[in-house]
């Protein structure tokens, strides 16, 4: 996984402490199956070191190459995101998925699967263009297909009668 998005806690003082990673296409090389490949994504992490927990308010803001839901093409779509994650010192492992816990042999948070999660999550589900950057081409084929002929429209008389029931 990705060195940079190490942080070694232990030598931290109680407070806050912040940190900015950038995030390139090595880091979705390290998901095998992600719907993403490439991107420049800045992650700002916020981390409030207390006495029995730290509290990770994550922000995402930059773009990945996704395709165009209309056109098909590659663009660069923004991507802008934040959620916060709770690490809490202990052995019992918990079943919130905002809550990491930290035990004793650990030294530092690995928050790579968070922050993957958090991108992905961000995602538009249909990512297109702004107005008039769409493939020209394919905009015009869409549009013929979406012209219907007349002779289709007609609905045959024998139904017409059951309109007419209610």
């Amino acid at each position: 996984m990705n060195k940079d998005l190490e942080i070694p806690f232990v030598g931290l003082k109680q407070g806050i402490h912040n940190f900015e990673f950038e995030i390139d296409r090595s880091f979705f090389d390290a998901f095998p199956y992600s719907i993403i490949e490439e991107g420049e994504i800045t992650v700002e992490l916020s981390l409030d070191k207390k006495d029995t927990l730290m509290v990770g308010e994550y922000k995402i803001k930059g773009f990945v190459v996704s395709n165009c839901a209309t056109c098909n093409e590659s663009f660069n779509a923004p991507i802008n995101g934040e959620m916060t994650i709770y690490y809490k010192f202990g052995e019992e492992q918990e079943e919130d998925e905002n809550l990491v816990v930290l035990t004793s042999e650990v030294y530092k948070i690995k928050p790579e699967q968070q922050v993957y999660e958090l991108i992905t999550v961000s995602l538009n589900a249909n990512p297109r263009h702004k107005e008039g950057e769409c493939n020209e081409e394919v905009l015009s084929l869409l549009r013929s297909y979406q012209i219907r002929d007349e002779k289709e429209e007609k609905i045959d008389p024998r139904w017409d009668k059951l309109n007419k029931l209610n």
